[in-house]
């Protein structure tokens, strides 16, 4: 896989791809119109951060690069890869229970906290990307 280049693009499928963990610097671009949303990313090696309708949605410590990014109903899916393991905090509804796989796998049930924030640790390559899939 490869880096966002562009910082945020939409693919074909409806869903958008984010991030570029191999910048040096922090890079930013507003206003990314997508299926009736504003996004905004900031990228570079030691973060990515998402939001939507200035509303969070999602951040890794250190920088990733996520593809296949879908919100639904029930959750989000996405593919991120890295040069390191990542933190990753989720932007999702409020106390609500949430099943967690990774790369098919279930890693368990979290909730999320008052503010709607679910915290996940992933082991990251540069070689092959991390699926993952949150939902109620």
């Amino acid at each position: 896989m490869a880096v966002v280049e562009q910082l945020i693009r939409a693919e074909e499928d409806g869903s958008i791809s984010f991030g570029n963990y191999k910048l040096p610097e922090k890079k930013k671009l507003e206003n990314f119109e997508h299926g009736g949303d504003i996004y905004k990313v900031k990228t570079f090696k030691d973060i990515t951060k998402l939001e939507s309708n200035d509303n969070f949605v999602y951040e890794s410590v250190p920088g990733t690069t996520v593809t296949e990014f879908k919100e639904t109903e029930k959750g989000v899916e996405f593919a991120v890869e890295g040069s390191s393991d990542a933190q990753i905090t989720l932007g999702l509804l409020e106390k609500t229970e949430y099943n967690v796989f990774v790369n098919g796998a279930s890693i368990g049930k979290m909730t999320t906290n008052v503010g709607g924030k679910l915290n996940l640790s992933v082991e990251l390559s540069e070689e092959k990307a991390t699926q993952v899939r949150v939902e109620r």
